[in-house]
């Protein structure tokens, strides 16, 4: 039975950055045998208000109260002593230790001024059992599943009396039956009286073991809801900033020219990890839109696609022909590029000039036992400062400081001077301005009107609904469904995000 009391609460809670204002007064309330869903999109302010009720930073303005007393945990430690644990998705445990020394570590049972071992392997093993764990405490914690090392950090957060549970996308690396098994243990300490705190970005997870939601986004609470009045169509719209009237409303933003028949790239069978088996095919002059929540797949597909991820099964295919992508200079050689979500710590070379940035992909195909000569380098720099409207004072300006749109400009632009058959694009215009997205979406026609196959990755549905004829949407790392032509539309991408109809 759920307290309708507040186990732990945060008013007004404000965090701020350079330039980022992370928590903009943002509230929530936890009651005791909840478990409850902190659900939003990367950037939403998911991370800092767990931090913030963690003790990992400190907020510049609000308050946070637990069993209706104010705290101020100025570290994890001091958190976890006032009863709030956190289980993150990768477990912070010591491998090289025995589970029973994990769960116990700093509070071992002595007997003479001597660590008993037989009572510290009798308490571990109650721990487990408690948990409904089978596992042999005496082994290396590393040595064991994923899954026993999840259920292992829960132990801890229990023989410290946790009354506050945060788990961070605890099933991530776990299977279908190692996630029953969690939610079992979940579900049993809610039943004890522990308020849970859920953070996932698998939606069916939400609805099966959630009671409650809360939506972030931009650093603030724009929902909190009842998991069960909560339909997923209207979950998905809370967290991308689409209202319902919108998305059932919008349709294509403008007429597509359309992809032609014949397949530039073909993807059968792709798997990496939880992500896959994925196919798909990328048509000479079209733009194929990945949609899906993050987590759901979408970079891990155009990674192992491009190389940067060895895929463990499934073949690429260009013009008929597999191709070996790994490593990726076979991909590249192959006429394939990639231009990555991180552009700051995967694309860009911040202390290279906007030359040198732009050359680099050329140098590389052309190999560097035959360098581009310098005038050849800014030559190229300058033609695509043009095309692209780079707004740089001259082509030797380090990249980067540049904005964060001319930066995107310069990675594309590194790319399109190698003359690409097939281009990637994973959130080409994450981070940047109105103006600088126009632009770059006007791009992407233009190379679709050459004849280049584009795979274009965003958050934003209403974007790949404007730049794509086709769209593939990924959930939980498997293929929804796909939508073309006058089916593309927001509110149809949204439901197979959603996963409506599978669930009421």
């Amino acid at each position: 039975m759920v307290d309708a009391l507040p186990l732990l609460e945060a008013r007004g809670l404000v965090k701020v950055y350079p330039g980022v204002r992370a928590l903009d007064g943002a509230d929530f309330t936890l009651r005791a045998g909840e478990v409850h869903a902190l659900m939003g999109e990367n950037g939403a302010g998911k991370s800092t208000l767990i931090k913030a009720l963690t003790g990992a930073l400190a907020p510049d303005a609000g308050e946070v109260r637990l069993g209706g007393r104010v705290i101020r945990p100025r570290s994890p430690v001091e958190a976890q002593r006032l009863g709030i644990s956190t289980v993150y998705q990768e477990v912070n445990l010591a491998p090289n230790l025995s589970l029973a020394e994990n769960l116990l570590l700093g509070r071992q049972p002595r007997r003479l001024g001597l660590i008993d071992r037989r009572a510290v392997r009798r308490r571990a093993e109650a721990i487990m059992a408690g948990l409904g764990v089978r596992a042999d405490v005496g082994r290396p914690l590393g040595s064991l599943p994923i899954a026993v090392q999840q259920m292992a950090a829960i132990g801890r957060a229990l023989d410290l009396d946790a009354r506050v549970l945060v788990l961070d996308e605890p099933t991530s690396s776990l299977d279908a039956e190692e996630t029953a098994r969690l939610f079992g243990a979940v579900r049993s300490l809610a039943a004890r009286g522990m308020g849970v705190v859920f953070i996932t970005h698998f939606i069916g997870q939400v609805y099966e073991v959630c009671a409650r939601v809360t939506v972030m986004r931009g650093g603030r609470v724009v929902a909190v809801r009842d998991a069960g009045g909560l339909p997923r169509l209207e979950l998905v719209a809370l967290m991308l900033g689409v209202s319902m009237e919108e998305a059932r409303a919008i349709e294509r933003a403008h007429a597509r020219a359309g992809s032609s028949a014949e397949v530039a790239l073909r993807a059968r069978g792709l798997r990496r990890g939880r992500v896959g088996p994925i196919d798909l095919d990328l048509r000479r002059g079209g733009a194929l839109g990945l949609a899906g929540l993050l987590g759901s797949g979408r970079t891990e597909t155009a990674r192992m696609i491009a190389g940067a991820d060895r895929h463990e099964s499934g073949r690429v295919e260009i013009d008929g022909r597999s191709v070996p992508t790994s490593p990726p200079r076979r991909a590249i050689a192959a006429g394939v590029a990639l231009c990555p979500e991180d552009r700051k710590a995967e694309a860009i070379v911040p202390g290279l000039s906007v030359r040198e940035n732009i050359a680099l992909a050329v140098q590389a195909r052309q190999g560097w036992w035959r360098p581009i000569g310098r005038r050849a380098q800014r030559n190229l720099a300058e033609r695509f400062v043009r095309s692209l409207r780079i707004a740089t004072p001259g082509v030797e300006k380090p990249a980067g400081e540049l904005s964060g749109g001319n930066q995107q400009k310069v990675v594309l632009a590194r790319w399109l001077a190698a003359e690409p058959r097939v281009l990637l694009l994973d959130e080409p215009t994450r981070g940047i301005d109105v103006g600088a997205k126009a632009e770059i979406e006007r791009l992407v026609g233009d190379l679709c009107a050459r004849g280049v196959a584009v795979l274009f990755i965003s958050s934003e549905v209403e974007e790949v609904g404007r730049v794509c004829d086709r769209v593939l949407v990924l959930r939980d790392g498997r293929a929804a469904g796909e939508l073309s032509g006058e089916g593309v539309t927001v509110a149809a991408v949204m439901r197979l995000i959603a996963g409506e109809g599978e669930r009421a």
